[in-house]
Formats: C-alpha cells, sequence, structure tokens
C-alpha cells in the first residue's frame, strides 16, 4: 500500500448523502482516498473488501446503526490495528462509554469542526506510520529468521511455543499453525517430554541456570514420527515484564552420519595399519634372516646399515670360500625401504652360493647381473661393490659397479688407493656389454678398504651440507685402524646433528692383514 504518513484510504460511512460528499472534498483535499458507504452493512462489507486504514462512522444508521458496525469491523481478524472515529450528534457521555465499548478508537460531535478532523486525522496518521514501522521491522526480522538453516523457536515460560521460522517447519514437518500454541515438546520422542517439561520448569525458577545458553545434544521427531539427532541452545528474552525462551535447534543427523563413517573408517585404517605393521615385522624378521649371516661375524670385518625407512635397500655381505678366501659385498638397490630391499635379495643367494665355491670376482658379477637382469622390472638396478682378498698372498681384487668409489687407508689413515665406479650397476644391460673386469691391488700392513653407499657421503647437516668423500677422509686422517670404524661412526653423526637420512647409508671396514 501507498505508505501511510502520506495518504490514507478513508472509508467514510453516514445516511446523510451531503455529509458523505463534504466529508469526501474534504479527505481529497487533505490528499486521502475516499470510500463512501451509507450504512452500517455496507460499511461492514467495503471495510473486508478494501481494507481502509481509517473509518470514520456515524452512529444513527439506518439497516445497521455505528455501533452495531463498529463491533463487526472490530472482530475481524486482522494483522493490524485500524482506527475507528464516530462521527455523531450524540453527545452526552453515555453515548461517547457506548461508543469506545464499542470499539471506537475516537469521537468527533455534529457539527464536524473539520479543523478538530484534520488534527485528529494527522494524529492517526502518526500512530499509523509508526504501527506501519513496526510491521516493516518485524517482518524484516521474520526475513531474516526465516532464512536461517536451524530452527528458532520462541515459547513462553510454560514451554507453549509462540513463534517459528520457516525452517522449524522444514525440519520438524508441523506447519506454524500446528505448532503454535502448543508445548514445544511435542517436538520430541514421547519418553522424553516429560523431563524436557521439567527442564522447562528448572528455567522458569532460576534465571541464571547453567543450562541457558550452552549448546546440548538431544533426539527430536518429525511429524512423520522418525527421529533424528539434533542440538538445542536456549537463550532467555524479556518481553513487557515477561520471560520468554528462544530455543535454536539444528539438525545434526548428518553431521552424525559422517562421525559415524568417519569412525568406521578409522577402525578399518586401524586395522589395516595393525594388519600392515603386523606383515612388516614378519618380513622384517625374515629379512633379518636373509642378511644377517654368520659370514659378517668374520673378525676383519666391521660394518653398519642405516635404513631410511623400516627396510634398508642397502646390504652387506660377507663370506669366507673352503680354501679360506675372504669375499665382501655392498649392494645398493634403487630407492628405499621394502620394495628396494626385496630386489637385493637374489643378490644375497647367489653371493653366498658362488663364493662357498671360490668363484672369481668376474664370474660372479656376470651371474648376478643375469640375474638381476631377468628378475627386476625396467628402471630398477642395483649397484655393487665385490672384493676378494687372498690374505696370505697380500692381494685382492675388486669390482665397482655404481657404487661411490672404495678407498684404501694405510695404517696411519691416509688414502693409499682409489677405487673408482667404472662399472655400469647391475640388472641394467646385458653380460656381453657390462664388460669391466674387476682392479687387481695388493696392501702394505695394517692397511684397511673402506666401502660405503651414495647414503653416507650425501648425509647432510642441519644447513644441507653433504658429508662427502671429503669428510671420510678427513675423518681417518691420524686414526689408528682399531679405532677408524667408530671415529667414522662418530664423524657421521656429529654432522647430521641429530637429523634423519633420506637415503638409506651402509658402511664397511676390511682389515688387510
Amino acid at each position: 500500500m501507498t505508505s501511510i504518513s502520506t495518504k490514507m484510504k478513508v472509508l467514510a460511512v453516514d445516511d446523510n448523502r451531503t455529509n458523505l460528499h463534504i466529508l469526501k472534498v474534504f479527505l481529497k483535499k487533505l490528499g486521502h482516498e475516499v470510500i463512501l458507504a451509507e450504512n452500517g452493512e455496507e460499511a461492514v462489507r467495503l471495510f473486508a473488501a478494501e481494507s481502509p486504514d481509517l473509518v470514520l462512522l456515524d452512529i444513527m444508521m439506518p439497516v445497521m446503526d455505528g455501533f452495531e458496525a463498529a463491533r463487526r469491523i472490530k472482530a475481524m481478524p486482522r494483522d493490524r490495528w485500524t482506527p475507528v472515529i464516530f462521527l455523531s450528534a450524540l453527545n452526552r457521555d453515555e453515548n461517547l462509554v457506548e461508543g469506545l465499548d464499542a470499539g471506537a478508537d475516537d469521537y468527533l460531535t455534529k457539527p464536524i469542526n473539520f479543523v478538530v478532523l484534520e488534527a485528529k486525522l494527522r494524529s492517526m496518521q502518526r500512530s499509523l506510520a509508526m504501527q506501519q514501522e513496526s510491521i516493516d521491522s518485524l517482518r524484516r526480522v521474520q526475513a531474516i529468521s526465516d532464512s536461517v538453516l536451524d530452527a528458532i523457536i520462541t515459547c513462553d515460560e510454560h514451554g507453549v511455543m509462540v513463534s517459528v521460522n520457516k525452517s522449524t517447519e522444514r525440519i520438524f514437518g508441523w506447519t506454524s499453525a500446528e505448532m503454535i500454541g502448543n508445548n514445544v515438546s511435542m517436538l520430541m520422542p514421547e519418553e522424553e517430554r516429560a523431563a524436557h517439561e521439567a527442564r522447562v520448569g528448572e528455567y522458569v525458577g532460576d534465571s541464571q541456570s547453567q543450562t541457558i545458553g550452552l549448546e546440548r545434544e538431544l533426539a527430536a521427531q518429525h511429524k512423520d514420527g522418525h527421529r533424528f539427532a539434533a542440538t538445542l541452545t536456549i537463550t532467555q528474552i524479556v518481553i513487557d515484564n515477561h520471560r520468554m525462551m528462544v530455543g535454536v535447534i539444528r539438525d545434526i543427523s548428518e553431521r552424525k552420519r559422517t562421525e559415524q563413517t568417519l569412525r568406521e573408517n578409522a577402525g578399518q585404517l586401524q586395522h589395516y595399519y595393525d594388519q600392515t605393521q603386523a606383515e612388516q615385522q614378519l618380513a622384517l624378521r625374515l629379512m633379518e634372516n636373509q642378511l644377517h649371516r654368520k659370514g659378517l661375524q668374520d673378525s676383519r670385518l666391521r660394518y653398519t646399515v642405516i635404513p631410511a625407512e623400516n627396510f634398508s635397500g642397502d646390504i652387506v655381505a660377507a663370506n669366507r670360500s673352503s680354501d679360506g678366501i675372504f669375499y665382501a659385498l655392498l649392494a645398493d638397490a634403487t630407492g628405499h625401504g621394502l620394495t628396494a630391499a626385496i630386489s637385493v635379495l637374489p643378490v644375497l643367494a647367489l653371493f653366498y652360493r658362488m663364493t662357498k665355491l671360490n668363484r672369481p670376482i668376474r664370474e660372479i658379477v656376470l651371474e648376478l647381473n643375469q640375474q638381476l637382469k631377468e628378475s627386476m622390472p625396467t628402471g630398477r638396478f642395483v649397484a655393487v661393490t665385490l672384493v676378494c682378498l687372498n690374505e696370505s698372498q697380500k692381494h685382492g681384487d675388486i669390482w665397482v659397479g655404481g657404487t661411490p668409489q672404495a678407498l684404501l687407508f694405510d695404517r696411519w689413515g691416509r688414502v693409499s688407493q682409489t677405487f673408482p665406479s667404472s662399472n655400469l650397476p647391475l640388472g641394467i644391460v646385458s653380460n656381453d656389454e657390462l664388460g669391466g673386469d674387476p682392479q687387481h691391488f695388493s696392501w702394505a700392513e695394517e692397511s684397511q678398504l673402506v666401502l660405503c653407499s651414495d647414503g653416507l657421503l650425501e648425509a647432510n647437516n642441519p644447513q644441507g651440507v653433504q658429508f662427502g668423500a671429503n669428510g671420510l677422509i678427513a675423518a681417518t686422517a691420524n686414526t689408528s685402524p682399531a679405532e677408524r670404524f667408530e671415529i667414522i661412526e662418530a664423524a657421521l653423526a656429529a654432522h647430521q646433528n641429530g637429523g634423519l637420512a633420506s637415503d638409506d647409508i651402509s658402511l664397511m671396514l676390511i682389515d688387510c692383514p
């Protein structure tokens, strides 16, 4: 409708057409829209049809007088107040009282004083404008409330619902007309309603209840009978000295389903993790049995293997032939972890079988290469250093393929000979293409041979600097053969300063008697 502050729709009722005409001219001059009726019955009908903002009503009329018309108008259900002003020549007190009892909001005697009428109309305009502002404000609040996804329910201090938003209808399935006027406990399972009503009584008796303002979970019930999980938060307001409770109810059934799914998934993951751990422990024990054979206990040998994960892709092996020839192997498979560890298992079996038969290094290398070339997928290979020492004659053979250079130290810790990696790792090319004979060497008294994987040389300190061959050589300088292995280990640990290795680390130190 047009703003009340500038224009009103006025229903003027009088059985005197002259009076009606005068009212019409006067009201239109003031800028108002005018609807005319000549008796009370016509006035009631036009009021219902036109919804005017204000009624000017004569009392003495045929068909239906003004008193009855006012009572019927006031009895009609409307969401806003419509003022009724009686215009009558009856000016006795009892007439005024009867008019006000019939529902009139003001009374003006005839003949009409138009100055007074205009002032009364301005007063009504101001009241109607304030009413419209209140209605608009309420509608804005209601619109905001209806846009909230949670149910918002206002109850009196006895738990009777006074208002609900649209989400309440959506969540619970009841219409607002079905809920308003009933106790809010109707939205809960029947067996929980008594307990809820008791809690409402606690709220009424204790304005400082600890439950006020706190969120709690409860079971709610839809109109169709199905139950769902919800949370309830209650706050209190005071309107016209009456305490009201505002409850915000959130449907958390989807969240509960998600939480249940997460718990089930977590349980499955935990079971899978436990099973995987058990399998890894079994695999680790099997690997340990394969790796730690008797030959590694040789008095001429000291070694360490530090895996980056549970399993190491680096392996060390040692064995003596039936003739007393000492063999040693350091192998480094592609990557690290269980996959790399499995890759080097064929190397171990062949190494121990062929060294027991006192086979030459070249033959062992070719046999290992053939086995790996046939069994390993493309892109997987094993870097190897293989050593054979004839201690009685003080000479040996060494073959280095893909691992860092091996170093021969004299008794004072100086490098007396290096053995560079001049061959490809095993498992890449066929035996015809592999080539590379072992290097022959001899040694002086108290010499030691050092073999390592690239994980040792590439170990970083906190600043990202690698240990490198220089770190290894520097650690051995001016050391005695007996303490050299422990000094190298200590130097590596100091360099890493508690950091974790990014690759498997292996180190072998072999006495050359």
